[in-house]
């Protein structure tokens, strides 16, 4: 399932200038809530060049990846919450880019990205429709990192099959979303989260490489009010 932020972002928009609609209760202060859905993890790759010897301008790009996802959240206050963004490891491909663009397949990643967030949530809790906004920490954390034979060519040219480590790091996110209340129980939560991270590839032929990953996820989901 693909949404575009554009979309993500109408919807938010749309909704900040409807008037405030009577009905369901939203979070209030003291309240829980638990939320599961799917969740697409796109990064926004800037790569920089894998260290020599390999060829100058020697790139990669990342891919995308679909998989189930859920929080909890608690309320603070009538508008301000607390949520954890927790889910299954999203599996990503690595293929070359730049100098070697083409090459196809250079391996794959898996990535685990718990995300702690404090949000706003525009009007009162009451409000059939609640565009939030939030801000928070993403900690990256990478394994199963399996390279290809492509790698190998290219770092390692008749050596041992290259492998590689990307670190695991701390990024700052932000967020933004939209809250339709269907009942005093349940709701549909649509959001846009944008994290900003930097990392680094350490591979077993010596050799390394700084990428920047900037991540974009699109979620929907359905929760439940305790």
């Amino acid at each position: 399932m693909k949404l575009r932020m554009s979309s993500v972002g109408k919807a938010v928009a749309t909704a900040a200038v409807m008037a405030l609609a009577s009905g369901a209760s939203a979070q209030s202060a003291g309240q829980w809530t638990a939320k599961v859905g799917v969740a697409e993890i796109t990064p926004k790759v800037k790569s920089g060049d894998v260290s020599a010897p390999a060829l100058p301008g020697t790139k990669a790009d990342i891919g995308s990846d679909t998989k189930p996802v859920f929080s909890f959240s608690y309320s603070l206050t009538d508008n301000v919450s607390a949520e954890l963004d927790l889910g299954m490891p999203f599996k990503h491909t690595l293929y070359g880019d730049g100098a070697i663009k083409g090459t196809g397949k250079l391996g794959t990643v898996k990535a685990l990205p718990p995300t702690f967030l404090v949000q706003y949530r525009f009007f009162k809790p009451e409000a059939m429709l609640r565009p939030y906004v939030g801000a928070g920490v993403t900690y990256a954390y990478f394994a199963k990192e399996t390279g290809s034979g492509q790698l190998t060519a290219i770092s390692d040219i008749g050596g041992p099959a290259t492998t590689f480590k990307v670190k695991n790091k701390l990024a700052t996110s932000l967020q933004a979303g939209l809250v339709y209340n269907i009942n005093d129980r349940w709701f549909a939560d649509v959001a846009y989260i944008k994290s900003f991270l930097k990392t680094k590839v350490d591979f077993s032929s010596g050799q390394t490489q700084d990428i920047t990953l900037d991540p974009q996820v699109i979620s929907v989901g359905i929760g439940y009010k305790f």
